[in-house]
């Protein structure tokens, strides 16, 4: 299911040089029906990423608009149609407009004003545009904002920066090597692979069907407390939406499982204003590390100090405090247990080191602890 999605991706890595990334963020948004935000320099390509994405879904409709802050409601929304409003019914043509469209394009986004702000946001988080008071169902799956810097926190734009999901830098093309082939088109002539419609609403089914083990759950309890400890505070809305975005990664990386290493795109997300966002980042990523392989490292680790200890104790007297370290021993294999019932696709990695501390526990037992007993 995920063969064409492949392809795309690594097209569209291959188009735009150090974009990674901004293209992951854009799949990622595509499978889970989500919005993306894209801070950065004018000349960054954000708005060629954005064509190109809508490009690549045949049979979807494509807005984009370069907002200001005298932009009004019949620019994104349509022209109150005349033949209705003849009759005192206040009813837009939506037809080619923002209602009526799959992908959304929105540059300088912070510019709109309090004119067309409430519509956008009712548009973009329940998918409904309301025409003379009645509820219109939209079709959009994505939208896509830029900017050339964040919002101010007294500009009354919090609400639609927090529907904006993942956001991304996008900086200057940094490497020579990258900057001399953008500079020669290189990579411009590729033919890009596509999806229609219908197979992206199949590949949206199957990523909301990914499994989220439990561990997940409490793993962004855990980063959601330790993000509180630091002042951090991501709406409910975000965090609620950030599974979706784990399912999607997942699905993306060819998984039908989210891991912990999944967790990293959290960086894009947990987080309100610039001045919380490195902090985020670095919490994000110490609990978005793979709790297997750090669980397994520490207890080899806790269980050579052990055994050291024990050997360099024997010296002085052979069963001093043999019995504790066989229990500590016994609680290990019990840890390391547990890891192997919630991640039964490790066992591979967890097996052999349960079994050399049962064979180390036995080893313990045989020449320590029987011939105490028998004596």
């Amino acid at each position: 299911m995920t063969d064409k999605l492949v392809k795309i991706r690594e097209a569209l890595n291959k188009k735009y040089f150090e974009r990674e990334e901004e293209i992951e963020g854009m799949l990622i948004a595509l499978l889970s029906r989500q919005h993306v935000l894209l801070i950065g320099e004018p000349g960054t390509g954000k708005s060629l990423l954005s064509m190109e994405l809508a490009k690549i879904i045949d049979g979807s409709n494509y807005f984009q608009w370069l907002l200001t802050k005298y932009t009004t409601p019949e620019e994104l929304f349509g022209a109150l149609s005349l033949k209705e409003l003849e009759q005192g019914i206040h009813k837009r043509n939506t037809s080619g407009k923002l209602p009526e469209a799959h992908f959304v394009f929105l540059d300088e986004i912070f510019k709109s004003n309090s004119a067309i702000l409430n519509s956008l946001l009712t548009l973009i988080n329940e998918r409904l545009f309301y025409n003379n008071g009645t509820p219109i169902k939209t079709p959009l799956i994505s939208l896509i904002g830029a900017s050339n810097e964040y919002p101010e926190e007294d500009e009354g734009l919090e609400a639609l920066f927090d529907r904006l999901l993942l956001r991304y830098e996008v900086k200057p093309i940094r490497d020579r090597n990258n900057f001399i082939s953008m500079l020669k088109n290189e990579g411009q002539n590729i033919t890009m692979p596509s999806l229609t419609i219908n197979e992206l609403t199949d590949l949206q089914f199957y990523a909301d069907m990914t499994n989220v083990p439990d561990n997940i759950y409490e793993g962004i309890a855990d980063l959601c407390q330790a993000l509180e400890d630091e002042g951090i505070q991501p709406s409910a809305r975000r965090v609620k939406n950030s599974i979706n975005a784990l399912k999607a990664k997942a699905f993306l990386e060819g998984r039908n499982t989210v891991e912990e290493k999944d967790m990293l795109i959290l960086k894009h997300i947990l987080w309100n204003n610039i001045e919380e966002r490195d902090t985020a980042e670095q919490i994000i990523k110490e609990h978005a590390q793979d709790q297997v392989t750090n669980t397994v490292e520490r207890v080899k680790k806790e269980a050579k100090d052990i055994l050291a200890s024990l050997n360099k104790d024997k010296k002085k007297n052979p069963y001093d405090d043999t019995r504790e370290v066989a229990q500590k021993l016994k609680v290990l294999v019990s840890e390391l247990q547990k890891l192997k019932n919630n991640h039964p696709e490790r066992s591979n990695e967890i097996d052999p080191v349960i079994d050399t501390l049962n064979k180390e526990q036995q080893k313990i037992i045989d020449e320590v602890l029987l011939p105490i007993n028998n004596i």
